[in-house]
């Protein structure tokens, strides 16, 4: 855990099991903090408050979040219950409201049992510690089936700093923010305005590079928050450690992202699609991203079925130009594609390596220099079962 960060979780009865469903990260001081957040129309009541409390100093020192319930959909009622959630746990650790980010997933359009909710608020305090990382990891937990969360050090102008994270999402994940949430701390030293750059940068090549079903959610968020007691040189871009600090901001974000893309409601598998030698950046990402989402290209990896035609085909529809004669494809070192013209490979082998549990698609444009990766899954029979009996 970074320096002056602590966590912890409780089950407050959100959820049916006895899984934890209320969690919160406290840092012994106010910390720097940046957000980004879903793009979604139909944004859930908890980010509204989320973002006005970052607003008004660029800091917080707790971030309140429950499961089992979005609170999205839910009106004036929903505003005032997460304002509620936020004053009660600015008044459980004795900070100021505008300190306190509170974030809800679960299910949409239900309104929190908030006697519940209070009553759990109320108890977190004694439940937070140094050491309550998983606890907290398994209180925003949905249908996940595995928690997430990650941590790096590194040493910047001679002082070892951490940046760790952890995250929640399964289903209705696909970029532009996908039900997903991410929560970033690090003791590093760095002003809010260039934390929310950084965060926006990674955003855009991490958490917005993946997809599980191409649904985005109404409640999706990644907070940082940075202490600063690391006691660290103030990081911005001309520091001589900057490289260092982004290199490690950015593992830590991909680590998140691509956990989130492997645990897809009913995976079997990963699947990471690279497009290389694009005209833009923006044209690298939007192929990339067209065919980690296409429903087909996930079915014939669940399959093992080496159809390179759907991968051309969602290539080809991504709304980007292509040069339609020089196109490169492979799966894993398997070459299926030179040229725009097949080119005979041992199906055997292409099937054995689609059934193993990283799958692998490299697209090559011939047009340029650029290159982006993006994130997913295979679609399987469980994800239909899962999603057909979400609130049952």
């Amino acid at each position: 855990m970074p320096q002056g960060f602590r966590a912890g979780g409780l089950h407050c009865g959100l959820k049916k099991t006895s899984r934890f469903d209320l969690g919160v990260i406290v840092c012994e001081v106010p910390a720097q903090a940046a957000g980004v957040y879903t793009l979604n129309a139909f944004q859930a009541a908890p980010l509204h408050v989320t973002r006005e409390s970052v607003a008004v100093e660029g800091k917080l020192q707790v971030m309140l979040v429950n499961s089992g319930n979005a609170n999205a959909c839910t009106g004036k009622q929903g505003d005032t219950d997460a304002r509620e959630m936020r004053s009660a746990a600015a008044e459980a650790f004795g900070v100021a409201e505008h300190l306190v980010g509170v974030t809800s997933t679960g299910v949409i359009g239900e309104l929190l049992p908030m006697p519940k909710v209070l009553s759990g608020i109320e108890k977190l305090p004694a439940q937070v510690k140094a050491d309550g990382g998983e606890d907290f990891c398994q209180a925003i937990l949905t249908t996940d089936l595995v928690q997430k969360m990650t941590c790096v050090q590194l040493t910047v102008g001679g002082k070892t700093i951490h940046i760790a994270g952890s995250a929640k999402g399964s289903g209705m994940i696909h970029p532009n923010m996908a039900t997903m949430l991410g929560f970033m701390t690090t003791d590093a030293n760095i002003e809010s305005a260039q934390l929310q750059k950084l965060l926006n940068a990674v955003t855009d090549s991490t958490f917005n590079m993946i997809t599980v079903d191409g649904d985005t959610s109404t409640n999706d968020m990644v907070v940082v928050m940075a202490s600063g007691l690391a006691g660290n040189d103030t990081l911005t871009p001309e520091h001589p450690d900057w490289a260092a600090f982004e290199a490690g901001f950015k593992y830590v974000g991909e680590y998140l992202a691509k956990a989130i893309a492997r645990d897809g409601e009913g995976a079997t598998k990963l699947i990471e699609v690279t497009v290389a030698g694009a005209a833009t950046q923006e044209a690298a990402r939007a192929i990339a991203k067209t065919v980690i989402g296409s429903s087909l290209v996930k079915s014939a990896c669940f399959g093992a079925d080496a159809n390179w035609g759907r991968i051309i085909a969602a290539v080809g529809r991504a709304g980007q130009p292509v040069h339609t004669e020089t196109v490169d494809i492979s799966l894993g070192d398997i070459v299926v594609l030179e040229q725009s013209r097949p080119v005979k490979f041992d199906e055997e082998r292409a099937a054995e390596y689609l059934k193993g549990d990283l799958v692998v698609i490299h697209v090559n444009l011939h047009m340029g220099n650029e290159t982006a990766t993006a994130w997913g899954c295979d679609l399987t029979y469980d994800y239909v079962r899962i999603n057909a009996a979400y609130r049952t």
